[in-house]
């Protein structure tokens, strides 16, 4: 039996469902309950506001998959939110970076290159 690669087989483009526009059918598996027991393990009680946030990188995961760096997550938040106070605004609700404590707070596997310090606490 020859050596089967699992990174081609997860990151198979084919291997993903999509609607007609090209939209991803499947999210991860989470429901409210999840976010709410992740959130406080994170030290956050979720508001409306935090909900908006998190629905937010749900669609935008299910619309273009996972994004291609932290960066990119981190532009789309700033640019959603904007009428907010942006990137500022998004670190009152993840103080530990938005992008980081919002996608595992959503159930997404976290965008490559996340892991930079810039991500990170505003602390």
């Amino acid at each position: 039996m020859g050596h089967v690669d699992i990174n081609k087989y997860i990151h198979a483009e084919e291997a993903v469902r999509r609607d007609p526009e090209g939209h991803m059918f499947e999210l991860p598996a989470w429901d409210e309950a999840e976010a709410e027991r992740l959130a406080r393990a994170e030290g956050i009680t979720l508001t409306a506001a935090h909900w908006d946030v998190l629905r937010f990188v749900r669609e935008h995961y299910r619309r273009h998959g996972r994004a291609e760096s932290g960066r990119v997550l981190s532009g789309a938040l700033d640019r959603a939110f904007h009428d907010h106070g942006g990137r500022r605004w998004l670190y009152t609700l993840f103080p530990h970076g938005p992008v980081t404590q919002a996608s595992r707070i959503a159930g997404l596997p976290l965008p490559p290159y996340t892991t930079d310090a810039s991500f990170g606490s505003a602390e």
